[in-house]
């Protein structure tokens, strides 16, 4: 056999980031259309992708629901409230088919939130492996190093979402 011809198989964190970022192109919100993979033990265990709840209208049929967000360094940035962030829906899913996250590992897009990192630490996850840094990742890693969940950052590159990449849509 020619050795070039050969398949070249993904480490397993290559297998369940790719997934992940298939899992986000269900998303609902052009913010943010990221998804992730809870695994353990080489296993898919659920899924999620950021989307409203159940039965409500999601941001790419009747546009976003903006806040502001004041931070301690006194910036102010807007974030979109709408929907639920993928590894939220992922925990909820879990807890709505009755399946463990003790010991599993996290794959997503981005460094989880601050809200989205306890939610994590709650449910028993002990790592996460994200494709990319998220801006405001500085209290998710203070959180994840104080509770022991380790955090692996694929690439470098910071995800930005700065207010004016996105347009709201009319309805």
């Amino acid at each position: 056999m020619n050795p070039e011809s050969q398949n070249k198989r993904p480490s397993w964190d290559e297998y369940f980031m790719s997934i992940a970022e298939l899992v986000g192109s269900r998303g609902t919100c052009s913010r943010g259309r990221s998804g992730c993979v809870v695994a353990k033990d080489k296993r898919i265990l659920v899924t999620g992708y950021v989307g409203s709840p159940v039965g409500l209208a999601h941001c790419d049929d009747v546009g976003h629901q903006m806040h502001l967000v004041t931070h301690e360094d006194t910036t102010v940035t807007e974030h979109c409230i709408r929907t639920a962030h993928a590894e939220q829906n992922a925990i909820a899913q879990a807890a709505k088919i009755g399946v463990s996250l003790e010991g599993a590992t996290l794959y997503c897009h981005m460094t989880p939130c601050y809200t989205c990192a306890k939610i994590l630490i709650n449910a028993g996850i002990k790592k996460v492996v994200a494709l990319k840094d998220y801006q405001a990742s500085k209290d998710t890693k203070e959180v994840f190093a104080q509770s022991g969940v380790k955090l692996q950052v694929l690439n470098p590159e910071v995800e930005d979402y700065s207010s004016d990449r996105f347009m709201k849509h009319e309805a």
